[in-house]
């Protein structure tokens, strides 16, 4: 079976200081987790950068720039991927800037959600042309998309960025299950969505609020890898009477690849898989 991929995704765009305690938020406390994260052993990590005075979502290059030499001090093989997210800026100024970063500052990947879509209260918009502008930013620059895929749709837009050679492969998707207006997470629609993926393609399956432990234990039990964390989920239990943290989160899914006998892929091993330059200095894909 293949082995685990862990995609630790630590703070995102909604959880605030209000809604949970435990979602870090300046660059110290996000640097603080990934380090926890690193100890308890993870593949991935998917960064998003706060405003730390009003702790809102910031796009801004340089605070990504302190967060990834805060990480890179201690983890200087792993995999890290910036948000380059539709939800708060509709720029392509803004939302390709992290991508600017250079040297031992340059992120491996940027998240690249391949459609428009609606969340509970607001939406995430990605036109088809700020969808290939991005993709093509990163091509040129080495940077590979983690690609975000919330309907069967989505890979289907995958398919055609493939064909337009602006998508090279290996792959790696997000496939995120139980958002109220996209795929739903039960069965059927995960089987769906597997079965469209193009080939070289590693995949892991993240969850929604409560359906993230039912989708990280699904995908665990298949063979496929997990995004986990706070982003996605801010509660322990499904009952929602605990507060999670991001390492009770990760120590849960480690324990269940441990109990389906899942080796962990180490961030050097993703990056074999998926042509990524060594780390220690050199990052994002050989040319």
């Amino acid at each position: 079976m293949e082995k685990l991929i862990i995609n630790f995704t630590p703070t995102g765009m909604i959880p605030t200081k209000a809604m949970t305690q435990h979602v870090p938020i300046s660059v110290s406390e996000i640097v603080e987790d990934v380090h926890k994260a690193c100890d308890l052993g993870i593949t991935m990590v998917h960064l998003h950068a706060r405003d730390e005075i009003t702790g809102k979502p910031t796009y801004k290059k340089e605070i990504y720039a302190q967060i990834i030499e805060g990480i890179r001090k201690f983890a200087p093989e792993l995999v890290l991927c910036v948000s380059l997210s539709g939800r708060d800026f509709t720029e392509l100024e803004q939302r390709g800037d992290p991508l600017f970063l250079e040297g031992a500052l340059k992120p491996d990947m940027g998240s690249l959600t391949l459609s428009s879509l609606n969340f509970n209260a607001t939406a995430s918009i990605n036109s088809p042309k700020m969808v290939q502008d991005l993709a093509t930013i990163m091509l040129d620059k080495g940077i590979v998309p983690e690609l975000e895929v919330f309907d069967i749709g989505m890979l289907n837009y995958a398919k055609y960025l493939i064909r337009k050679k602006l998508l090279q492969p290996p792959f790696y998707f997000n496939l995120l299950l139980g958002n109220i207006a996209c795929s739903q997470a039960n069965l059927l629609h995960a089987g769906v969505l597997l079965n469209d993926l193009p080939i070289d393609a590693l995949w892991s399956f993240a969850g929604i609020g409560k359906d993230q432990l039912k989708m990280n234990s699904l995908s665990i039990a298949i063979g496929g890898g997990v995004r986990v964390g706070i982003e996605d989920n801010i509660w322990y239990d499904t009952s929602r009477t605990k507060l999670a943290t991001n390492l009770e989160l990760l120590k849960r899914v480690k324990s269940l690849a441990e109990t389906n006998s899942r080796e962990l892929m180490t961030s050097q091993e993703f990056r074999k898989r998926m042509k990524f330059e060594v780390g220690n200095g050199n990052y994002g894909r050989t040319s």
